[in-house]
C-alpha cells in the first residue's frame, strides 16, 4: 500500500469514527420519546356493551339495565384460575379502593367457567378480596350466554383448553370500561402498571363527567 493510500484510509477511518461517536453521544443525550398510548386505552367509543342477565354471587339476578347510569369495570374470571385471575383481582381490589369515593362505580367480574363457578364458590372467591357485595359484582349464567358476552359482545377470547391436565380456560386478562350510558370506552391491560394509571385516569374523568 503506498503512502498516499495509507493516510487516505487512516483519514476516511478517522472521520468515520468520529461520526459514530457524535452520533452515539447524541442519542445518549437525546430524551427517550415518550411510551405511546396503546390505541384501545385510549378514551374513545368502541360500541355498545353487551345485553345479559346473569346471577350474583348472592344469588340476584343482575343485567345490564341494572347498570345503566353508573360507571363500571369488567373483567373476565375463573375461581379456579392460577394464572391471571388472582393478578387480576388484586389489580380491581386496588381499583376499588383508590376509587372508593365514587359511590357510583362498580366493578363487575364475570366467570368464564360457569358450569364450576356456581354463586357459593364465586361468594368464596370474592371474599379473597374483601369485594364490598354492592360496589363489586361477580356474575355467572349459562355458558352459552357467557361466551357470547364475552366474545361478541366484548369482543374479547374465553375459550377452554380441553386437553389440559386440570381444568383451564384461556382467556383475555383486559379490563373494559364502560360508561353511564352503556358505551364502552377503553379497554386496559390489567397487568400493566401504566395501563391501569390510564383506567383510573379515564375512570374518574366519566365519574366527574368531564369526558
Amino acid at each position: 500500500m503506498t503512502q498516499r493510500r495509507f493516510v487516505i484510509h487512516v483519514t476516511v477511518g478517522t472521520v468515520l469514527f468520529a461520526v459514530l461517536v457524535g452520533l452515539v453521544i447524541h442519542q445518549l443525550r437525546t430524551p427517550p420519546a415518550p411510551a405511546r398510548q396503546p390505541v384501545l386505552e385510549r378514551l374513545a367509543r368502541y360500541g355498545p356493551a353487551p345485553d345479559f342477565s346473569l346471577v350474583e354471587r348472592n344469588g340476584r339476578p343482575v343485567s345490564a339495565g341494572d347498570l345503566r347510569g353508573r360507571v363500571w369495570i369488567a373483567d373476565f374470571i375463573y375461581t379456579k384460575c392460577e394464572d391471571t385471575c388472582p393478578l387480576q383481582s388484586r389489580a380491581m381490589a386496588a381499583l376499588q379502593a383508590d376509587l372508593k369515593a365514587y359511590g357510583d362505580l362498580r366493578s363487575v367480574s364475570i366467570t368464564v367457567d360457569p358450569l364450576t363457578d356456581s354463586p357459593a364458590l364465586l361468594s368464596q372467591y370474592a371474599e379473597r378480596y374483601r369485594a364490598d357485595p354492592e360496589r363489586w359484582l361477580f356474575l355467572t349464567g349459562e355458558l352459552k350466554d357467557i361466551r357470547r358476552i364475552v366474545q361478541q359482545g366484548f369482543r374479547l377470547s374465553a375459550a377452554p383448553v380441553d386437553d389440559a391436565p386440570d381444568p383451564v380456560v384461556f382467556h383475555s386478562s383486559r379490563f373494559v370500561l364502560v360508561d353511564r350510558n352503556g358505551e364502552i370506552r377503553g379497554y386496559y391491560d390489567s397487568n400493566d402498571p401504566r395501563a391501569l394509571k390510564r383506567l383510573r385516569e379515564n375512570a374518574r374523568g366519566l365519574l366527574d363527567g368531564k369526558v
